[in-house]
């Protein structure tokens, strides 16, 4: 691999400089909440639009309070720790919340400030709360069960409050002008609390959710990176752990790659202080390829920065974990396929030292990696 790599070099040297090619396929995109009614509800809800600017003052106003009134009913909270207790009303909340959803979807006319605020409200009710205590089945916690994601009894309610969210902010009827005083950095920020959930399925809604956020209220995007940024920081310095860093990486891969050229000083901060250090953890592997992906992102908008990401590499290399060793060769060598004679010869000597180490490590899968023709 690196005589290969060296060739290319020598090639590169004796071309003139050109723009860098694709370093790493992106993400899947997201795939939108999964409908309610997979979960085998029954029974289609009358549908009627939501309260909208048309008709009379008086019809404005009788639509506006029974949409709200239903949203309001919405707002009650179940216990889900015991699965019998208040069947009957959890079914109705549900049932309730499908109405919303479908209605919502058959709005015609911008929604009123009131209807907009009611519906924010009942978003942070029920989605903004204290995870429930994991619970494992069986006697004794084994290292599988660790490994099991955890599914939240509450997701019945859930599922439809996230369905009835992405509808809200994808809707053309919602002014973001208006919403934006309710979806404020409040919101926002509560809103990416949850990405620590234990929930697989809740992390994944919240992923599509805050993409869509980001692309509406163009108000919320600069504390929404500052906001990424302090929960990248907490993980890799203070807490060790966080449930939700792939599922935020995958969503910031396609903000990166709509960055405009060339790169503001704001973003490049974002890469050395926030994305680089996420190689510190040793549960990097569980985020890795996203990673790499917003990674090679910066370095095809601007491939000057495949310097500081090597150097930063270096500053992070693992000496005694041979397994996430493997992982960083195989990020350099993308990051190498897009670098230029210029940035390659200011970094040249610790990188070369560091792949003679490997070279010689003890570790066989390590000490080939560079000699490999792949």
């Amino acid at each position: 691999m690196w005589k290969q790599f060296i060739g290319k070099l020598s090639w590169k040297a004796m071309k003139s400089s050109s723009g860098g090619g694709g370093g790493g396929s992106p993400p899947a995109k997201p795939p939108p909440p999964p409908s309610p009614r997979e979960n085998g509800a029954t029974g289609k809800p009358n549908v009627s639009p939501p309260p909208a600017a048309g008709g009379t003052v008086a019809e404005v106003r009788s639509r506006e309070d029974a949409f709200v009134q239903k949203v309001n009913i919405c707002c009650v909270v179940f216990d889900f720790s015991d699965r019998g207790k208040d069947s009957p009303e959890k079914e109705r909340k549900r049932q309730m919340l499908m109405t919303l959803v479908d209605c919502i979807g058959a709005a015609e006319e911008p929604l009123t400030e009131v209807v907009i605020a009611a519906c924010v409200r009942m978003f942070a009710v029920n989605l903004f709360r204290v995870f429930p205590p994991k619970v494992r089945s069986g006697t004794a916690a084994s290292e599988t069960e660790e490994d099991e994601p955890f599914f939240d009894p509450s997701w019945y309610h859930l599922q439809v409050v996230y369905e009835f969210l992405l509808r809200f902010v994808t809707s053309p009827f919602v002014d973001p002008k208006v919403a934006r005083k309710y979806v404020d950095n409040t919101f926002v920020s509560r809103l990416l609390d949850l990405f620590d959930s234990d929930d697989p399925r809740e992390r994944d809604c919240l992923k599509t959710i805050l993409h869509r956020i980001y692309g509406k209220f163009m108000g919320n995007r600069p504390f929404i990176r500052k906001a990424v940024s302090n929960i990248f920081y907490r993980f890799v310095f203070e807490t060790d752990h966080h449930n939700g860093i792939a599922e935020l990486l995958e969503v910031f891969g396609s903000v990166i790659s709509g960055f405009a050229k060339p790169l503001k000083e704001e973003h490049k901060l974002f890469l050395w202080k926030a994305l680089i250090p996420l190689h510190k953890p040793k549960t990097v592997g569980v985020y890795l390829p996203q990673l790499t992906y917003c990674i090679t992102q910066f370095i095809e908008k601007e491939p000057k920065l495949a310097g500081t990401v090597i150097r930063g590499l270096l500053k992070y290399w693992p000496v005694t974990n041979s397994q996430k060793e493997m992982m960083f060769l195989g990020e350099l060598e993308e990051v190498l396929e897009l670098i230029d004679m210029a940035e390659f010869q200011k970094c040249m000597v610790p990188l070369f030292r560091r792949i003679a180490n490997c070279v010689n490590s003890s570790h066989f899968q390590v000490s080939f990696f560079p000699k490999s023709e792949k």
